[in-house]
């Protein structure tokens, strides 16, 4: 009797042919691994007084492919998987979530309005003219209260109150 390293030499084309017949394009080694142990499991179960081998570890392989393939379509409908564009967006606004967070810890003490030049500036990328259109003020006025701004995270800074 041949040792079950020659077994899965002789039968492993078989295994690939089983997975070619029903399209197994996904997880092909772990396919190949389900194949192997049905043949393990055939070979160890096969009476040699009920036929041949190969067209019984062919039924075992298949049955146990379809069986497994019918595990992981129903596993399929039943949970969802997010494609990458999905986790890029993701991993973008939490990006994006954590440079807001850490942007308004420069902004204890600060008012509503020097909080919204620091959100303004620094986090949408605005430029000082383009503060004083969106508020309809001067730009003088826009210019003061960033030089307020700035003196105050400055000072906070300084005090420990905020950490660089």
């Amino acid at each position: 009797m041949e040792s079950f390293d020659e077994i899965v030499e002789n039968y492993r084309p078989m295994i690939y042919h089983v997975m070619n017949t029903l399209s197994i394009y996904k997880n092909q080694d772990e396919f190949f691994q389900t194949g192997l142990i049905a043949l393990w499991d055939a070979h160890r179960r096969f009476d040699h007084e009920k036929g041949e081998f190969s067209a019984y570890a062919y039924a075992y392989i298949k049955g146990r492919m379809m069986t497994n393939l019918t595990k992981h379509r129903k596993n399929e409908e039943r949970n969802v998987y997010p494609d990458d564009a999905f986790w890029e967006n993701t991993i973008e606004e939490e990006k994006q979530w954590l440079e807001l967070e850490q942007l308004q810890n420069y902004c204890i003490g600060l008012t509503d309005k020097q909080k919204q030049w620091v959100i303004d500036t620094f986090y949408k990328g605005m430029t000082t003219r383009d503060i004083a259109e969106k508020e309809k003020l001067s730009l003088s006025a826009i210019k003061k209260r960033k030089a307020v701004t700035l003196a105050k995270i400055r000072e906070n800074i300084e005090r420990g109150v905020v950490e660089v």
